[in-house]
This record gives structure tokens, sequence and C-alpha cells, in this order.
């Protein structure tokens, strides 16, 4: 199970430190792991995951006030939508070399025709994605609406990220959504912090 949420703060600096401090509390909401990215190319912009062990903290979690005190605690000034689900599958197209430095992501929040024929056309595709140095691919399904996922890819550099959105594969169609709907646009970052939290 996954939470995620893509903002914007002032300084994005302050986002990790304030998870850390944070660390027993999240604990508490049966959390696995945190992790931090920071947008390469658009200063101020924070995607936070945290893997969560069950689906019931969850929705305690949106009910109540945690995630509201947190984003006024790293300066939040438009609450952001927050995206709860469930890994569908995950897409190793990486070689099987001694593990990489931690690379670039690139994160989607989209809505697709169906879920399974999507993870199907990534099987298909996994090839041509290692060719264009994505290692990882993780499909994960919202919660409250079967048709919305968050993919997060796992690509070599932010040279090969930008080749990836400018010319993504055909099967890649989340990459092409209308700017300025109801999701956010792509998110390109680098890891800042992860954090293993022990239950």
């Amino acid at each position: 199970m996954v939470i995620a949420s893509d903002y914007r703060v002032p300084n994005p600096e302050r986002v990790w430190p304030l998870i850390q401090r944070r660390k027993s509390a999240l604990a508490g909401i049966g959390a696995h792991h945190v992790l931090v990215y920071t947008s390469t190319h658009d200063y101020g912009r924070v995607l936070v995951t945290i893997g969560v062990r069950s689906r019931e903290p969850i929705v305690e979690l949106l009910r109540s006030r945690v995630f509201f005190d947190w984003f006024d605690a790293v300066g939040v000034e438009d609450i952001p939508a927050v995206f709860a689900g469930e890994i569908v599958e995950r897409f190793n197209s990486g070689t099987a070399s001694p593990p990489a430095a931690p690379g670039v992501v690139i994160a989607a929040i989209a809505s697709v025709d169906n879920v399974s024929v999507l993870t199907t056309e990534i099987r298909g595709a996994l090839s041509r994605f290692q060719t264009a140095g994505i290692r990882e691919t993780r499909v994960f399904k919202a919660f409250d609406d079967g048709h919305e996922v968050l993919i997060l890819q796992e690509i070599d550099d932010e040279d090969a990220a930008q080749r990836w959105i400018k010319h993504p594969d055909v099967v890649a169609h989340w990459m092409t959504g209308a700017p300025g709907g109801a999701y956010p646009p792509l998110f390109v970052g680098k890891l800042v912090g992860m954090m293993r939290i022990d239950g």
C-alpha cells in the first residue's frame, strides 16, 4: 500500500528533516518506508511516498489532521491531492549488474481505461524500456477509483529522463496526458532521503 503526495513548498530542504523527526508518528500509522524526492527542474516541488502495511491506517490517516498538520509544517500553501492505493505490479527492466546509484524518478498520476491491459502492455515493452534507460516501473491502483493509477519509473539520469518525456514508448500513454487537468504534471526528481521504519 502506498500514500503519495506531490506538492510545492518554499524550502524543499525542510521536508526530509521534518519527516525524520516524525518517525514515531509514522510507525503509529503502520508505515514501513518513506521516500522523499525533490524535483530536478522545478524548485520547490516535492514528491513523498509512504509505504504502509495495511489499508486500514490509510483510510484513518486521510480522515485525520495528520497530513494537514504536516503540510502546514513545511509551508504548503495549496493543499495537494493525495494518492492512496496498492501496488499492482513491479517491472524490473534493468540489467542484473551491481547496484547502481539512485537514478532519476518520473512519476505520473493518470486515468487509464484498463489497468490489466496497461500492465500487459508494459510487460511486452520491457526490452524497449531498458534501451531507454528505465530500470524499474511500478504501477499502483487507487483505492477509490479503479482507473486511476500512479506510475513510478526509475531511469538512469536526467538526460535519459528528458529523452523519455519527449519521446515516450507507444505504450506509455500516461506520459502524454493533457496538462492542467485533474492530475499534476509529470514529476521528475531525485531521491533525497529514504527511511525504513520497523514495526
